[in-house]
């Protein structure tokens, strides 16, 4: 008995050891600003204290659009829109909490009401009154939220392929996503998170492989690696997913477009069909052999989609008058 023991010692040595061997450090803060905040990148205090890094370009005069990224994303997920629109548009996207350089949230406050406030604070600190507020997966999901509880801040909403409808996805979806969701394992994988895992991740959210460059995959993979993202993570993963209700969405009347690549494989195009049956003043475009990012996959296609929407959208005005709900209603299913 006596050998066992020292052998399960000598394994269980070996693995501390292998581990600290294997695991991919955070990277430096320092040398993440340098390489990812350069012009026109900015950072902004908070009335909390916090700093986000954003980037505000175009006319100041311009009508205003906020751009939400999506989980495990960063600001740069809107960069070919943002050339396309800042000519026209006042365009503003951020680091969310827990994501890119702005850094984990305090408290680990990931809930779907931190995200959403966070958009007013924005808004606030860089003197915004009305905009259009757009948002991709998770970012989408956020604007929703933030749609039904401030409907009458906004000009339109933009929906790209977005969190929240309650629609099971089929299929395998994301491995850096479903292994950070698992408890132990998702730990573990979060500590070691071979650049392997993101481009392979990267890869199945699209369908159009050329978006999977060496860059690209690189920014996710040290973005991912800043300090306190890890936790930011796999406290999000860990949180049971929501989603919102029929009817808090059938009420909210703010002028929305829906954007969905037909192939994505981490939220189905069913749920592009959800919004629409429930949205009173929606429309839908779509994208063959497009999967989770259509603003990446098919910038020219989606922008122009989106610019041509948004004319006839402002010219006419938001139509909401009711008043905003305290919070977004949800459900869990």
């Amino acid at each position: 008995m006596k050998w066992l023991w020292r052998i399960l010692g000598i394994l269980l040595g070996l693995l501390v050891v292998l581990f600290f061997v294997f695991r991919v450090p955070d990277t430096d803060p320092a040398e993440m600003r340098a390489k990812y905040a350069t012009a026109p990148s900015q950072f902004v205090k908070l009335t909390d204290g916090r700093e986000i890094h954003l980037r505000d370009e175009g006319p100041r005069d311009a009508p205003v659009i906020i751009l939400l990224h999506g989980s495990n994303a960063d600001l740069s997920a809107w960069q070919k829109w943002t050339e396309a629109l800042r000519d026209k548009y006042r365009v503003i996207r951020f680091d969310q909490r827990g994501h890119g350089l702005t850094g984990p949230a305090p408290g680990d406050d990931y809930d779907l009401t931190a995200f959403v406030n966070d958009v007013d604070e924005v808004a606030d600190a860089l003197d915004v009154g009305t905009f259009t507020l757009g948002g991709n997966s998770m970012g989408g999901g956020i604007a929703m939220g933030y749609a039904i509880a401030n409907p009458d801040r906004l000009d339109a909403l933009i929906l790209v392929d977005a969190g929240g409808a309650p629609i099971e996805r089929k299929g395998s979806g994301n491995l850096a996503f479903t292994l950070a969701g698992k408890p132990v394992i998702g730990d573990l994988m979060s500590q070691l998170l071979p650049r392997s895992l993101v481009e392979k991740s990267l890869s199945q959210s699209v369908s159009n492989q050329a978006v999977v460059t060496p860059e690209a995959v690189d920014r996710y993979w040290e973005m991912a690696r800043y300090p306190g993202a890890r936790a930011a993570t796999r406290k999000r993963f860990s949180t049971p997913r929501r989603s919102f209700s029929a009817e808090s969405v059938a009420a909210m009347q703010v002028p929305t477009l829906v954007m969905w690549g037909e192939e994505d494989a981490l939220i189905p195009y069913d749920a592009a069909g959800w919004y629409m049956d429930h949205l009173p003043n929606a429309k839908l475009v779509h994208y063959p052999g497009i999967g989770h990012l259509p603003m990446e996959e098919a910038p020219e296609k989606s922008v122009a989609d989106l610019t041509a929407w948004l004319d006839e959208v402002l010219a006419n005005g938001n139509p909401t008058s009711a008043e905003p709900e305290d919070t977004p209603s949800v459900s869990t299913p």
